[in-house]
């Protein structure tokens, strides 16, 4: 396949390697939370008053009571250091949408120079990393570094197991000395206790006494890429931006839909069954594991989850996956968009809401026109996407991201809400008057005698949607694969409380002066459809159709990139919702913008600096060593009279100058700095600096499919997505 010896030699040691054998598998039930600190294991180790105050702050979401704290660490302690820990760590998601971790010792040294083990109470509670150094958007001066960790009750404590030891991990908030979050879990916190005091009203309005706290849920699913690391470690571009700058398509790629669901290669699989057991001794519910539609890549779901844990857990899997595949030869490429041409990956996030009195709230049964319940919220949640989708837009905004939005396999920019043809029959006769029936399950009858028959949902599914009703919750499908979940699951759930809270004030004013309830919800919920109704589309999401049709008729915004849409962060309306929500406060959230606004600068320079680098000192001598080959060949031939033809060598130096002269204006594009605002400077990046690195490519691309294999210097599509 190729001449190169360093692709040689990276094809001779994979297709040579012994095989990792798999382990023989553990009993779920021995492995699941093996490595957590699970209220089962409190229950064992503390006094029974302490266990009970920990649990209703867990379970009901009741203050902490600080005087418990010194009995639960200790208990904490003893339980992490019998499994052999040594350190612990508050872990906490600092807006760079990874994990950051401090470490500690137990070690405490006593007067006569002897040491014990000790981890106190306010230990637990609070710790304090530099407030200044990680990104927090102008709230932190550098000479104003003072920040605090404090412990998550709600989130329990595990012990992370590596080569080096074992860690006991505290999940904690990340805030600044002046108050202000500077970490992602301290607003989902926020927006969690938001959505419960508002479901909660309105669960009330309908006539339920009994009402247990209600909680948002999450199951996202990872999509990945596995890339052997011999051909990854010679592809500078992968391991410094995650994705493949250069690369001419492979012959074959997807175009035959036979990856998608394949038998799953056995190296993978070993792998998976790894990343697996680490996850369910650390409590994470895997559930689905299987091949995605391109070529090398896969996916990873879990069973759902409350939000909070789910988050954490979500970030716990991309550390597990990326820490894991190194041990298996791979690295895993969570970048929305690593091989250009084919699919790209996200993370859909499965949403729902609920609680333990009245169950899964977006739960339709098998009569959704006589389930007011169901219909109040999913109505408040068609009234949230429409009235505030682009900012659903936003928290998906990355550079990496904009690679992946619009394409073949995720959905456009373009925010609207799927329901299937049951509930939007069920809403458009809502909105004509009254809803009176609902579309029945009927019976696939497949025509094979020895097939039972089984139940036909009335409704299909839509993969070009990006907020999509699937049976009992909705999928945020423009979730990038890379990112953190609570971004997308605090819009959600603020959007959410903020349509409750309406909906509370439209069904007490109802209420108060006479309307009967069932009136009144109909009036609601002919209100909600009838003023954010256009936001509801069932049809292809990918037609230039509906795209004319989403912004010129029904008035959706459509944002492409994220210099589009990070703005809309500042916009008035979007502050006023979160300060008023109480989520984000006006600082807080403008912090947010800074600081997304500077990583997608950043992300573009870093990528255009490396395009730069690697066309001048990898691509462009590999042309020129094949042009003067070419050169050396065409003179000789020559000289013994044998005119050979000069297309060939005339069009790889073609290709090299036009490339070159691209690199130069690319170049120049990047040193560009006199910008007044941070939009005018994303959208200069968007619109120059982004096509000029598409030129650049474009003849890099066309230069590997002209130089002769055995001077091409880069591990290539077809290497890198098929041999495994």
């Amino acid at each position: 396949m190729s001449g190169n010896e360093s692709r040689i030699q990276a094809i001779y040691d994979i297709t040579n390697r012994e095989p990792k054998p798999s382990k023989a598998p553990k009993k779920l039930e021995e492995m699941w939370a093996s490595d957590v600190f699970t209220l089962s294991k409190m229950q064992e180790r503390l006094p029974k008053s302490v266990f009970k105050s920990v649990k209703k702050t867990v379970e009901l979401g009741e203050k902490l009571d600080p005087s418990v704290a010194d009995a639960v660490a200790a208990a904490m302690k003893d339980w992490a250091t019998s499994k052999g820990a040594l350190y612990y760590a508050h872990v906490f998601y600092p807006l760079t949408n990874s994990t950051a971790e401090k470490h500690d010792g137990f070690i405490s040294v006593q007067g006569d120079g002897s040491v014990i083990s000790e981890f106190a109470g306010k230990v637990l509670l609070q710790g304090e990393p530099d407030g200044s150094s990680f990104p927090n958007g102008g709230i932190r001066s550098t000479f104003e570094a003072r920040g605090y960790t404090a412990w998550d009750v709600t989130s329990p404590a595990y012990v992370m197991e590596t080569d080096n030891g074992l860690t006991l991990c505290i999940p904690t908030v990340f805030i600044s000395w002046s108050g202000e979050a500077l970490d992602k879990k301290t607003p989902l916190l926020r927006s969690i206790a938001a959505m419960n005091k508002a479901a909660t009203k309105v669960l009330k309005l309908l006539g339920h006494t009994e009402v247990a706290p209600v909680n948002s849920s999450c199951g996202a699913e990872q999509e990945y890429f596995l890339v052997d690391l011999h051909f990854a470690n010679s592809r500078p571009d992968l391991l410094l931006t995650g994705r493949t700058l250069f690369g001419k398509p492979s012959a074959k790629g997807q175009q035959f839909d036979d990856h998608y669901f394949g038998a799953i290669p056995e190296r993978v699989q070993v792998f998976m069954q790894d990343v697996e057991e680490k996850m369910y001794k650390l409590g994470i519910p895997a559930k689905t594991r299987h091949n995605e539609v391109a070529p090398g890549q896969f996916e990873l779901a879990p069973f759902f989850e409350a939000a909070n844990v789910a988050a954490d857990h979500q970030q716990l899997t991309m550390t597990i996956l990326r820490q894991t595949a190194k041990k298996h030869g791979f690295l895993c490429l969570l970048h929305e968009k690593p091989f250009a041409g084919i699919n790209g990956s996200g993370k859909h996030v499965n949403w729902s809401v609920g609680n333990a009195t009245q169950g899964n709230l977006l739960d339709p049964g098998d009569t959704p026109h006589s389930n007011a319940q169901f219909l109040v919220f999913c109505g408040a949640v068609i009234r949230g996407v429409h009235k505030y989708g682009p900012l659903l837009r936003a928290v998906v905004a990355t550079a990496s991201n904009d690679h992946r939005l619009g394409a073949n396999e995720a959905p456009p920019a373009i925010m609207s809400v799927y329901l299937g043809t049951q509930l939007e029959d069920v809403f458009e006769q809502i909105k004509n008057g009254a809803a009176k029936s609902s579309k029945a399950k009927s019976v696939m009858n497949i025509g094979v005698d020895t097939l039972p028959l089984f139940p036909k949902d009335p409704g299909d599914r839509n993969r070009t949607s990006p907020f999509a009703f699937t049976g009992n919750r909705f999928e945020f499908r423009a979730v990038g694969s890379g990112q953190s979940v609570s971004g997308p699951l605090v819009a959600m759930n603020t959007i959410l409380a903020d349509s409750l809270n309406w909906m509370a004030e439209q069904l007490e004013g109802a209420l108060s002066s006479g309307v009967e309830l069932n009136a009144a919800i109909q009036t609601v919920l002919k209100e909600v459809i009838d003023q954010h109704g256009a936001v509801v589309f069932n049809g292809n999401g990918y037609s230039a159709e509906w795209h004319t049709m989403a912004v010129e008729e029904r008035g959706l915004a459509n944002l492409p990139t994220t210099a589009d849409a990070l703005p809309v962060l500042k916009a008035p309306y979007i502050e006023e919702l979160f300060d008023k929500i109480g989520v984000l406060s006006p600082v807080e959230l403008e912090s947010r913008f800074d600081v997304y606004a500077e990583q997608y600068l950043l992300s573009i320079e870093v990528e255009a600096k490396l395009m730069v680098s690697m066309a001048k000192t990898i691509i462009y001598p590999a042309a020129v060593a094949y042009l003067s080959e070419l050169s050396s060949t065409i003179a000789g031939l020559k000289e013994i009279g044998i005119d050979f033809e000069k297309e060939g060598a005339e069009k790889v130096a073609m290709l090299t100058k036009f490339m070159m002269d691209s690199v130069s204006k690319l170049s120049g594009s990047i040193s560009h700095h006199d910008f007044s605002t941070p939009e005018e400077h994303m959208q200069y990046v968007a619109k120059t600096v982004r096509p000029l690195m598409d030129k650049v490519r474009e003849y890099a691309d066309g230069l590997e499919a002209e130089v002769a294999d055995d001077l091409w210097p880069l591990p290539t599509y077809q290497e890198m997505l098929f041999i495994k």
